[in-house]
This record gives C-alpha cells, structure tokens and sequence, in this order.
C-alpha cells in the first residue's frame, strides 16, 4: 500500500458505503479474487460524479462490472455509460451482474481488445476512467485524448504500483519492469501534456485526475 494501512483503515470506516446491490457484488467479487476499486477511490469517484456530472461516460475496463454500476448509481440518472472488456472468463459475469441491477438499458458493452475498439470510436465524452492493463494506459492514450471533451475528467487507476514507480529500474522484479517503465511514462506524458492538467493523488494505488483544459 501507499498510504499507511492504519490510515486508510480509519478512512475507510467513516464510509457510509453503497447500495444493497453494490455491496454484495463488492463482497462477492474480493471472495473470488477479482480487482475491484478499492473503498476510498469509491469515494473519490462518487464526490466526482456529484462535481462533474457527467452524461457520457467511458470506462476501459470492465471487470465483472462494479465500477460500472457505481457510475449508473451515482451519475445523473440520464448518463450513459460505455465500457470495454476483453478478457472472455468475465464478459458473461458483468452482463449478469448488468441484468441483475437492472441496468443493461444504460450501458453499452463492448468486448474485445481497447486498443482496437478505442480505435474505433467516435464521438466525445465528458468522464473516462482507465482501470485495465497498466502497461497499456500509454497506448491507449492518444484515442482516449481525441474522446475527451474539453472540460472533461480522465480517472487513471492504479499508477503507483504499489509503490514502486519510486524504486530503481532494477528493484523492480523483472517481470514488471515494462509496465514500470511505461507507468513512468504515462504519468510524465500526463503531467507534461499541454492539454491537460493533471494532478497525482495517492489514493487506493495512486490515481491521477486529468482535467482537459484545450483541444
């Protein structure tokens, strides 16, 4: 963790929590295993959804569907989310957990590589939130920047790898070294972006909040 477990302990049990459907997802998906956001980026996205209000949303990784069904929750009741999944052992999980909450009417669920599909899309959108492989938050990033509206909020997740974006290319066990080394890329682009004004908040695994100030 980056924030200190006692801290974030404190934080997290003055949380007034979610709806009934959201908790028992919540607690269903940590059974088996499956990354959700954690309880204060929960928070932090839900204070945001208020702030903003967005109407169209875009969210680069699905899961089983949490997220998603936190911003039909908590986004105006006329927002429209549209989300990208392409790992195959979950895609059916997020469309039941979909039709169970009873929201399929206001999600637009496309499944495939986010690359390929982000490629793709058209049109503009007022908050995009990025929770998929980290590695690849650079790459995604020139199509995501050409779908943010001007005024509009990107969400990133998770890009302070537990801490170690701050330790030695070598510290780093091999095996996460590119992602390291594009994480560091990410953030550097993020924060140097004439476009955009970013600010990295350590939160959950560190988050950044993007503002897109011109096109």
């Amino acid at each position: 963790m980056i924030v200190d477990e006692r801290m974030t302990a404190f934080i997290n049990s003055l949380d007034t929590g979610n709806t009934p459907f959201l908790t028992e997802l919540e607690v269903k998906a940590l059974e088996d295993h499956v990354p959700i956001i954690r309880r204060e980026m929960q928070s932090f996205l839900k204070v945001l959804l208020q702030m903003q209000r967005p109407v169209n949303i875009l969210e680069v990784g699905t899961a089983v569907g949490f997220s998603t069904l936190l911003f039909c929750e908590y986004a105006p009741k006329e927002a429209k989310i549209t989300t990208i999944e392409k790992y195959e052992k979950r895609i059916p999980i997020a469309k039941e957990n979909f039709r169970k909450a009873g929201k399929e009417s206001q999600i637009r669920f496309l499944e495939g590589d986010a690359t390929e599909i982000l490629a793709e899309l058209e049109g503009s959108y007022d908050f995009i939130f990025m929770d998929a492989a980290k590695g690849q938050y650079i790459h995604f990033l020139p199509d995501v920047m050409r779908l943010l509206k001007v005024g509009g909020i990107l969400i990133s997740d998770n890009v302070l790898q537990d801490g170690d974006i701050i330790e030695s290319h070598y510290a780093v066990e091999r095996r996460n070294r590119t992602i390291y080394k594009r994480m560091r890329e990410y953030l550097y682009e993020l924060k140097h972006n004439e476009h955009l004004m970013t600010s990295i908040v350590p939160i959950g695994d560190g988050a950044t909040l993007s503002v897109k100030i011109k096109e």
